[in-house]
């Protein structure tokens, strides 16, 4: 039977390989393609994490790629290798146990601010979804395949739940697909608005006011119902193989 809508449920019920896929291919239509570059993890709660795996881009892997590996990073279930960055995942996962999903990428305007050591404004009430506590971690101490360097950039985070990386990319955390995907689009969003407001020589400071900010930031980024189910819908419907192979796996 074909994934199609329903007034009662606007995406099929994903299993958490197949959300760690749909994430990637929708985040990857959002700027979170950096070539080669990323990771996605998905905490199973059974000392296991989800991920994608390395040499596969996020817009042509499919389910049936994604690896299970442990939290030593030694892969359980899978036939591809982990991506070089998933120390930066580990060490995140071992400070934080009761985090669900986190992606790191190198997406464009976020990794631009980053360069500049700096957290972009909100400037509008798209850029402010999700929720979560932005924060810069500006101490550079090289690629995150070093365990030391992943470390001190976990270390550096803190309990926020985004970050934008000096030197490097941005890391977002959801407790589910639905909110990691918001929280990761916003803040792409925010990012590319704040540069073109500052490029136009728009204010420093953003016009929304402190109290629709600060109900945001306390947002856990599940509330908007649609927002990531419409992009599943897009994936299934543009890559009709891909469904295919969501079928097959489930016999």
């Amino acid at each position: 039977m074909a994934f199609r809508p329903s007034a009662e449920r606007l995406v099929p019920e994903l299993t958490p390989a197949e959300e760690i896929v749909l994430l990637a291919r929708a985040l990857w239509r959002e700027g979170y393609r950096d070539h080669l570059a990323g990771h996605i993890t998905r905490n199973m709660g059974d000392g296991t994490l989800l991920c994608n795996p390395w040499l596969l881009t996020w817009q042509e892997f499919g389910p049936g790629d994604v690896l299970r590996i442990d939290l030593d990073g030694v892969v359980l279930e899978g036939h591809w290798p982990v991506p070089l960055g998933i120390p930066l995942h580990l060490a995140l996962h071992r400070a934080r146990p009761d985090v669900q999903f986190v992606v790191h990428n190198h997406p464009e305007f976020g990794t631009i601010w980053g360069d500049l050591a700096e957290v972009p404004p909100a400037y509008d009430q798209s850029s402010s979804l999700g929720g979560g506590e932005l924060v810069l971690v500006d101490e550079y101490a090289g690629a995150v395949n070093s365990a030391q360097a992943a470390t001190a950039a976990v270390a550096a985070m803190g309990d926020a739940d985004l970050a934008l990386l000096g030197g490097h990319g941005v890391l977002v955390i959801g407790s589910t697909a639905r909110a990691l995907f918001l929280r990761a689009v916003a803040l792409e969003q925010r990012a590319k608005n704040a540069w073109m407001v500052r490029a136009a020589g728009g204010p420093e400071k953003s016009a929304l006011p402190d109290w629709w900010v600060d109900r945001q930031r306390r947002s856990d980024g599940n509330g908007f119902h649609g927002f990531w189910e419409a992009a599943v819908r897009a994936e299934l419907r543009d890559d009709p193989e891909l469904e295919q192979q969501i079928l097959s796996l489930r016999g």
